[in-house]
């Protein structure tokens, strides 16, 4: 069975930081496709970024710049770096990744952004 669990959530002021980190069980991150996504209150999920199977990263064009997503094999984990954060990043951010062909969806951490 394969387990996903986001953390690093919070409370930051505009312009501020945070790190997410998602870890898995069950399955090797380091050869899987991981995706970061956020969904705000009343609005659908979206794509934030997303790490391939062979580490080639892509973003939103409304983080570029900002986000960053990475692997620690170590760890077996995927990290968002966030920085200048925006009030319109609150939201709460999901990580998923796709093993034998299931989707599998963390629960979720919360980020908050205050003007």
């Amino acid at each position: 069975q394969v387990y996903l669990v986001e953390s690093g959530g919070g409370l930051v002021q505009a312009g501020g930081s945070l790190r997410l980190s998602c870890a898995a069980s069950g399955v090797d991150f380091s050869i899987k496709p991981v995706g970061w996504y956020r969904q705000a209150p009343g609005k659908q999920r979206e794509l934030v970024a997303r790490i391939s199977s062979i580490g080639i990263p892509n973003y939103a064009m409304s983080v570029q710049g900002r986000f960053t997503i990475s692997r620690d094999n170590a760890k077996n984990t995927v990290d968002l770096q966030m920085d200048s954060l925006k009030p319109e990043d609150t939201a709460v951010y999901y990580c998923n990744t796709v093993n034998a062909g299931i989707v599998y969806w963390g629960q979720g951490t919360q980020v908050t952004v205050s003007s």
